[in-house]
């Protein structure tokens, strides 16, 4: 019997990564229900990820520089050599390589990438997870809907939907969460709580509308709810066999990744894991190659347990950062900010996988200022597009019209749906 290339590569990923994956429980999703909402999980590249130099090599050109490829499970795909691991699992996802932008600045491309709106300074939008998080309540679930791991300068927020759907900012889940045990005895702690609430009853007396706007009570009450729930346990990847912690990589970012699988196990609409050294305006190529030894293993391994327990179904991945880099290599050896033509990772959720979208030029007439640059890949994908198919993926009405606090209406995206995305 004939085996293709791919079916070949296939078998060898799983052979390679079934040591790291013993004795799965396949039925792991079933702690969401046969009718699961979906979750996102978005793995955020800070600092801007240079697209020559992870998911669209040109190698043997001047653009190209030291970069290396290889090839991948989907047929004709290549990406930079760095990633062996992420070319083994490439083909549950797909890879956009067109991706464009008008802001340059970290600050700006950060709100942008998260948001799928330029900034405003009128009003904040709420991020991606905001609204998954907004859209697709749990009243099942008794830790935060909305998580942010290993943090970032620029968090992802609740914007206009409310503080309360800010991302709850964990760092490297493997030291704990802070501040969620009590300091005193439990009947020290009861007394407390009483005392707590005589003062909040009696500073509410004539002033209910003022201390309700205040979200105090509500705040409280979901602390202590969370201190005591068994869904704490999503953090402990120390649980989780040794070959699996091995798998992802003992880093931050690794553990990070394995935290983010058992929180959208557990429910979780939204997790962010954050992995910044980005910025590569020297030493370009080797930088990259020491993210790509966090990343690989990382990413790979996420997938590939997200698919063996039956939740990359239900969830959403998107793999990006605020930006490119310029295909000109700088003095120093680095890339500096590009925001016309880079890429990025996304699929699961149900969407359609192994789909290439988009095409740079290995020899494009650009100037190192992406801000005067005209150049423009072929088929350009816009970030609210992008985004619309995200929201539409997980169930949610990408182009509903909500209210701001000061009765602005503002659309969750202003784009339309990548129908090549969607199965």
């Amino acid at each position: 019997m004939h085996r293709s290339r791919r079916d070949l590569l296939k078998a060898a990923c799983m052979s390679s990564l079934s040591f790291a994956f013993p004795s799965l429980d396949l039925r792991a999703a079933e702690a969401r229900g046969v009718e699961r909402k979906k979750s996102l999980i978005v793995i955020w590249l800070g600092g801007g990820a240079s697209q020559l130099e992870t998911w669209d090599p040109h190698p043997g050109t001047k653009i190209g520089g030291l970069t290396k490829s290889l090839k991948t499970t989907v047929p004709g795909l290549e990406i930079a050599d760095m990633y062996p691991r992420v070319a083994e699992q490439i083909h549950e996802l797909n890879v956009i390589r067109s991706l464009v932008s008008k802001e340059g600045d970290h600050e700006r491309g950060t709100y942008l990438l998260k948001t799928g709106y330029r900034p405003d300074p009128t009003l904040i939008h709420p991020s991606l997870g905001a609204i998954a998080s907004h859209e697709l309540p749990d009243e099942k679930l008794e830790i935060p809907t909305h998580i942010s791991l290993l943090g970032g300068q620029f968090p992802a927020r609740g914007g206009f939907l409310g503080e309360m759907f800010d991302a709850f900012k964990i760092y490297d889940p493997a030291n704990g969460i802070r501040n969620l045990q009590p300091r005193v005895g439990d009947v020290r702690q009861q007394q407390r709580l009483k005392g707590l609430d005589a003062v909040s009853k009696a500073f509410q007396a004539g002033r209910r509308v003022q201390v309700e706007n205040t979200l105090h009570q509500l705040t409280v009450e979901r602390a202590l709810r969370m201190m005591t729930s068994e869904q704490l346990r999503a953090f402990e990847i120390d649980q989780e066999p040794q070959a699996i912690r091995d798998a992802y990589g003992d880093t931050q970012f690794g553990h990070g990744c394995l935290a983010a699988r058992r929180l959208v196990e557990t429910g979780v609409r939204a997790v962010e894991v954050t992995l910044m050294g980005w910025d590569t305006h020297a030493n370009n190529f080797e930088g990259h190659k020491t993210q790509a030894k966090e990343l690989d293993p990382a990413m790979s391994a996420l997938i590939h347990d997200l698919k063996q327990r039956d939740l990359l179904a239900s969830t959403v991945v998107l793999c990006i950062g605020e930006f490119g880099r310029t295909p000109k290599i700088n003095g120093l050896g680095g890339r500096d900010h590009w925001p016309k033509g880079f890429s990025c990772l996304v699929g699961g959720g149900g969407l359609r996988s192994g789909i290439v979208i988009g095409e740079t030029d290995s020899e494009p007439q650009v100037e190192q200022d992406a801000k005067k640059s005209t150049a423009m890949p072929h088929d350009p994908i816009e970030i609210p597009d992008l985004f619309a198919t995200i929201l539409r993926q997980l169930g949610i009405e990408f182009d509903k019209e909500v209210l701001t606090p000061i009765g602005r209406p503002m659309r969750f995206s202003s784009g339309k749906p990548i129908e090549r995305l969607i199965a």
